[in-house]
């Protein structure tokens, strides 16, 4: 096997990942010999290639993607503005929270945060998600601001407002990442 970076550490099992770049990073204990890490990952090979496989698809799909202008974001910053207040008003409403703040940002990694401070933050390219998605990421941050962390008890908050919440799970998984990668992608001037 190829591409293969091993991180070692006081842990007590092993567990592989899958990275971006279709290298695959494996994390084992101090004390595991290097054959027992070998032998692991013979034994995991098909999912190995499986994953692999459906990193190089994922490649091939943004690297089809228009990657969206600066003015692009920028509407849509504008747009998000406009948008995600008032749904989070109203949402705060049905939860029975408050909030401090909202910023809107074009985040590469996230959907959505909320500080300790009940600061909500949500990114620009959620404008470009179905509206029942948006929905479940606006209720999902208001859900913290009762529950800091994703306990059963969390859930089940969420799943007092949007019963459902599992297809827009399901729908971000597969189609969020392609969004905020094609739609960041390092561009050349």
């Amino acid at each position: 096997m190829e591409n293969i970076k091993i991180i070692r550490s006081r842990r007590k099992t092993v567990s592989l990942q899958i990275r971006q770049d279709a290298s695959l990073e494996v994390r084992a204990p101090f004390y595991m010999l290097e054959k027992e890490i070998m032998d692991f990952l013979h034994d995991k090979s098909s999912w190995i290639e499986k994953n692999r496989q459906k990193v190089l698809e994922r490649q091939e799909k943004i690297k089809k993607l228009k990657p969206l202008t600066a003015e692009e974001i920028k509407e849509l910053a504008k747009k998000a503005a406009l948008v995600i207040p008032e749904k989070a008003a109203y949402f705060a409403k049905k939860i029975g929270v408050d909030y401090g703040r909202i910023t809107i940002r074009c985040q590469k990694s996230r959907w959505g945060s909320c500080s300790g401070k009940g600061n909500l933050n949500f990114n620009c390219l959620l404008m470009l998600v179905p509206e029942d998605v948006l929905d479940y990421v606006i209720v999902h941050e208001l859900c913290h601001r009762k529950e800091m962390n994703h306990s059963a008890v969390f859930w089940k908050e969420v799943a007092g407002i949007l019963p459902d919440y599992k297809k827009q799970v399901i729908w971000l998984k597969e189609n969020g990442g392609d969004i905020i990668a094609g739609m960041i992608m390092d561009r050349k001037p």
